[in-house]
């Protein structure tokens, strides 16, 4: 699907708030309401558009530590890990990744014997290194058209 400068910023009025309503985004970027819902089950039915979610605050809900961590997997349980990785609480995104390292995690913690202990299920599927979130720089930036 060929995304136009007006679903672009109907994509943009979304990423900065998915509750708004369809009305409120056509006034937004200059249509109705049905052109919006339209133009939306469109980039929904094209796979651009693919979920729509709740940010969440970890600190406000208890959990006192995020960290980034890197795994290097063995030999062998790089296939294991992926699917074991699935099934962990603590994980809110993990990619594969080129380089040294096969796998970087971000997770949240309730606190530092947390992280221990989430460390020590981790290091049978290979080398971990951890580093601790001390602030969000940015976050969650909108998608933007390429130029």
């Amino acid at each position: 699907m060929n995304i136009d400068s007006l679903s672009w910023k109907i994509l943009h009025c979304l990423q900065e708030n998915a509750r708004q309503s369809n009305a409120a985004i056509g006034r937004q970027v200059g249509i109705s309401s049905p052109a919006v819902s339209e133009r939306i089950k469109k980039m929904e039915d094209a796979g651009i558009i693919n979920s729509y979610k709740t940010a969440v605050s970890p600190f406000e809900t208890g959990y006192q530590l995020k960290a980034i961590i890197t795994l290097r997997a063995f030999m062998g349980k790089l296939r294991p890990f992926l699917e074991k990785v699935k099934t962990y609480d603590e994980v809110l995104n993990c990619y594969r990744i080129t380089g040294n390292e096969n796998i970087v995690m971000e997770v949240v913690l309730k606190n530092q014997k947390h992280l221990e202990t989430f460390i020590d299920q981790l290091i049978s599927y290979g080398e971990t290194k951890t580093q601790i979130v001390l602030s969000h720089v940015v976050s969650n930036n909108p998608i933007k058209p390429i130029k």
